[in-house]
């Protein structure tokens, strides 16, 4: 039953990053490459876990990796990310209308105040 979970993990995205410590190490290679040691330090983790989660953020093709010299270097590879964005961006026109509302609400606040305060 394991294969069955650890398959699906590897080969989706939105499972890949449904683990939150995976989503750490895409947050902080935001900022750049780096090596897997340094990883595994900044989130609190052993280097073979780090290692792990590496290793199935590059198959989903979240991250890559290069040799430098002695050290493997890892990076954010953020076309992966395009069906999690196709997916979320089904619900812009939700959000845009949910802020429309809000505006509209916060600006009938102020000119009720406006009004009671002349």
């Amino acid at each position: 039953m394991a294969s069955v979970a650890r398959a699906a993990t590897t080969s989706d995205v939105f499972n890949a990053i449904a683990e939150p410590q995976r989503r750490d190490i895409l947050a902080l290679l935001r900022s750049g490459e780096r090596p897997v040691t340094e990883l595994a330090q900044e989130l609190g983790m052993t280097q073979p876990q780090a290692s792990k989660h590496l290793r199935v953020l590059r198959e989903v093709g979240l991250v890559r990796d290069r040799k430098a010299g002695k050290q493997r270097l890892y990076g954010l590879d953020a076309r992966g990310l395009r069906p999690v964005h196709e997916w979320t961006g089904g619900f812009e026109r939700f959000w845009n209308e949910s802020f429309d509302r809000l505006d509209a609400y916060v600006q009938d606040l102020k000119q009720a105040s406006q009004e009671g305060s002349t």
